[in-house]
């Protein structure tokens, strides 16, 4: 055991932030190939049951229509990856990207109690996830990141914020 705790140690796992920016990175990955995803019919067609009964998304349909929605969802999860990689360098940015990001995944998780036919009775008594229903646990995780990520960025800028503040009463105490 030894060994692998000196080996990850030499790794740099313990730099500084590195979960931190590891986090953002991959959510920015997730939202371009996401976002990507919806530009094209195939996924549009996936999505169906999805947003069909998602309480938070049904709505979608009726306003945009099937391909509509889905571009509107592909836009969104662009603009939200952006301003996640913007936060990388601001974090406010990443704050708002936070936010939208925290909603997204909110909105789709929402979706798993009302998935039609998400649950298959098994062997044992315990009902087993379906494709779709699996599908949508990836939500819970990626929602757990989101939150990771907008309380980080909410910490840092609080923290700049008390550091200027410091620093400006320092600059005072120096004036007089």
């Amino acid at each position: 055991m030894n060994l692998i705790n000196r080996t990850l140690l030499r790794l740099g796992i313990l730099r500084d932030d590195i979960d931190y920016h590891f986090v953002r990175g991959s959510m920015v990955i997730i939202f371009a190939f996401f976002g990507y995803q919806k530009w094209f019919n195939y996924e549009a067609q996936a999505l169906i049951p999805f947003i069909t009964h998602g309480p938070l998304i049904f709505w979608m349909y009726p306003v945009f229509g099937i391909r509509g929605a889905t571009l509107f969802l592909g836009a969104a999860e662009w603009i939200f990856g952006l301003l996640l990689l913007l936060g990388f360098w601001n974090k406010q940015l990443g704050i708002i990207g936070a936010i939208g990001s925290c909603f997204s995944f909110i909105a789709t998780f929402t979706t798993l109690p009302f998935f039609p036919n998400g649950w298959e009775p098994s062997a044992g008594g315990f009902p087993a996830m379906t494709e779709g229903t699996a599908f949508l646990m990836k939500d819970l995780v990626l929602l757990a990141a989101s939150f990771y990520l907008l309380r980080q960025d909410l910490l840092r800028v609080e923290s700049a914020r008390e550091s200027y503040a410091n620093l400006q009463d320092v600059a005072s105490v120096k004036k007089d």
